[in-house]
């Protein structure tokens, strides 16, 4: 028989395992803990982790007990006030241990389970329903583009990297060191022999012969040292680093016509929230700009742009119209990156659809980095579908799906930003 002891380390007042286990217990109430939460958070703060509550009939413990049938006899220790046979009064209040009042009401209530989850957690709940892969659920692939830096240098390389002047210096100080000790004992011999010739002394003297013998030695051995060695080599080391990437603005077309209902524009939030952590894991800072439109268009708060009621007609170059405006106003320059997610059903006045298509082609398409745009909807494509399809003949970073179900949100989010091959 073989035992298995998980010895892992548990975090302070933490158990991994039991928690594991409530969330396989409970995970269609915490599904929709989630599903409620997401519906009341920010596309900004979607990242963070999240206090969900289970109401407290979803979270009882079945027990096993003994049946209160039958004939029962008890002793109850201590027992001054009853005798065998006597009748208890039914305790006033009632309704068991762990119920409450609720203020002065007579009327009992019990608190919901609070249970707080962590970003991972809360991630992989938000994801689940859209059938995202396994290993990317709490972090989404991005294409980071790198760029060729000099960090210092290294004693291997390739001939073409040698830096010569580095190389150089470096011989210099090795032929300094290594020659240090016999240059001076060449120099105080050679100062003794001219001054032992200079006091008369017989050029066949022991200790002239000795002097020449020893200055011929270290001669020999200073012209032993090579000029340069292997070792002095230096090359020119490059590093591969991220380009820095500053800034960008993330905008949000919606079409807010009587066509788009409330299952569509929740369709179209999980969308923008996909689009918003992946340029979150790119860019360090990040402005969104909300713009909803029906017959006019207007720049709003994220609250208003999903839950307003106002509604009306479909004129979507109005949208495109103030997203121009926006950029040259505000986002300029070059100093941001701009990224465009529509989302629309696709209806739209034929003549308004041209004209949405020249203004992508001609204006909005060259101050991009990126244009995405999804249709809602379980029909064929609409007018407005027809017009955009070609637009990507003009502009390669334009793209286009269609979105059906929930389930569709991250396949084509994928679709739309996978990486593209090099040209």
């Amino acid at each position: 028989m073989t035992y298995l002891i998980d010895r892992r380390l548990q975090g302070k007042n933490k158990s991994a395992v039991n928690r594991e286990r409530f969330l396989r217990r409970y995970k269609a109430q915490i599904k929709d803990a989630v599903g409620r939460a997401i519906k009341g958070r920010s596309i900004t703060d979607v990242e963070n982790g999240e206090k969900v509550s289970i109401p407290v009939k979803d979270v009882g413990e079945p027990s096993f007990g003994h049946a209160h049938g039958g004939v029962w006899e008890t002793v109850n220790p201590g027992n001054e006030e009853y005798q065998k046979g006597d009748l208890i009064n039914r305790p006033r209040g009632g309704g068991g241990a762990g119920r409450g009042k609720a203020g002065n009401s007579d009327q009992t209530s019990e608190d919901d389970f609070i249970f707080e989850l962590s970003r991972e957690e809360f991630m992989n709940y938000f994801f689940e329903d859209l059938e995202l892969p396994h290993m990317v659920k709490t972090q989404l692939s991005s294409s980071t583009e790198f760029k060729n830096q000099r960090a210092g240098y290294n004693m291997s390389g390739t001939p073409s990297n040698i830096h010569v002047l580095r190389s150089l210096r470096g011989a210099l100080g090795r032929r300094i060191a290594v020659g240090g000790h016999a240059r001076k004992q060449l120099q105080e011999a050679e100062t003794e022999l001219v001054q032992l010739l200079q006091d008369g002394t017989a050029a066949d003297a022991p200790r002239v012969l000795e002097l020449k013998k020893l200055i011929h030695h270290l001669h020999t051995r200073l012209i032993a040292i090579p000029f340069i060695d292997p070792f002095d080599l230096r090359y020119s080391n490059r590093i591969k680093v991220p380009k820095p990437m500053t800034q960008a603005v993330m905008f949000c077309i919606m079409d807010v016509s009587g066509s788009m209902d409330e299952t569509r524009k929740d369709t179209a939030k999980r969308f923008f929230i996909l689009l918003y952590l992946f340029l979150k894991r790119v860019y360090d800072k990040i402005d969104v700009v909300f713009i909803r439109h029906h017959t006019a268009a207007a720049e709003v708060d994220e609250n208003e742009f999903f839950h307003s009621r106002e509604s009306g007609g479909t004129v979507v170059s109005s949208a495109l119209n103030l997203l121009n405006q926006i950029i040259d106003e505000r986002y300029g320059g070059g100093a941001w990156n701009s990224y465009v997610a529509q989302a629309s059903d696709g209806d739209n006045w034929d003549n308004d659809s041209i004209l949405c298509r020249q203004l992508l082609v001609n204006t909005i398409m060259p101050k991009v980095q990126y244009y995405t745009y999804v249709e809602i909807t379980d029909g064929p494509p609409q007018n407005l579908w027809e017009q955009y399809a070609q637009v990507p003949d003009h502009h390669a970073h334009f793209a286009m799906q269609k979105i059906v179900t929930p389930a569709d949100i991250y396949p084509v989010f994928r679709e739309l930003f996978k990486k593209q091959p090099k040209s």
